[in-house]
């Protein structure tokens, strides 16, 4: 990134880093970004819900504003944190390898590289589980001049879902069976996010169109 982070990055400044034939950032910080979008519109409906009428739900609504904004910065960090892993892939490919404690040095950082850039998408998963349950938790009782934003998050949830998908199964296939193993509930869970959000999305299509 041209910038520091890339929650104080500019979006043309992003589009243009992301467009450049440089090795961070990609996907990775893009399905991140979508987690982070995803739980934006959670706590914007969620505060668009706290007008009077709401006041029975009140407690709700402010777990959910106070649960996506804290998942927002998460997932902003998350996409800080892929690109440093993959420049750190990268970087491990490029170690010596003339001789044999240089080639075994060299294949345990290539290794250990490959599995924290495995991890990385894997914790997006997990926020991009927690933006669909809080999606879900607000849409029975959140402003419905918005209620399409909650579908909206949903997608962005689901994108940010299935793209760590790729990123996990890349890194997992350079992996042995042993590190591999570890991602194997985390591609099942995605498997059900993807469900739950296509769900969530024909339910908020539903509610507008009734």
């Amino acid at each position: 990134m041209s910038a520091d982070t890339f929650g104080t990055s500019t979006i043309g400044r992003y589009l243009d880093d992301l467009a450049a034939k440089i090795p961070a950032p990609g996907g990775g910080a893009v399905a991140a970004l979508h987690a982070a979008q995803g739980a934006a519109l959670v706590a914007m409906v969620a505060r668009y819900t706290t007008r009077a009428k709401d006041a029975d739900n009140r407690p709700v609504i402010d777990r959910i504003i106070a649960a996506a904004d804290v998942a927002r910065e998460r997932s902003l960090a998350l996409a800080d944190a892929d690109a440093a892993a993959f420049t750190a892939v990268g970087a491990a490919y490029k170690l010596p390898k003339d001789s044999d404690t240089e080639r075994a040095a060299r294949e345990q950082a290539i290794a250990e590289a490959l599995l924290q850039a495995a991890r990385v998408p894997a914790a997006v998963v997990a926020e991009a589980d927690e933006i669909l349950s809080l999606a879900a938790d607000l849409l029975p009782i959140g402003n419905p001049n918005v209620v399409t934003d909650i579908g909206a998050a949903a997608d962005a949830a689901r994108s940010a879902a299935a793209s760590s998908q790729l990123n996990i199964a890349i890194n997992v296939a350079s992996l042995s069976d042993h590190h591999g193993a570890e991602f194997a509930p985390v591609l099942k869970r995605i498997e059900e996010i993807l469900a739950r959000a296509d769900a969530l999305h024909d339910d908020v299509v539903a509610a507008i169109t009734r």
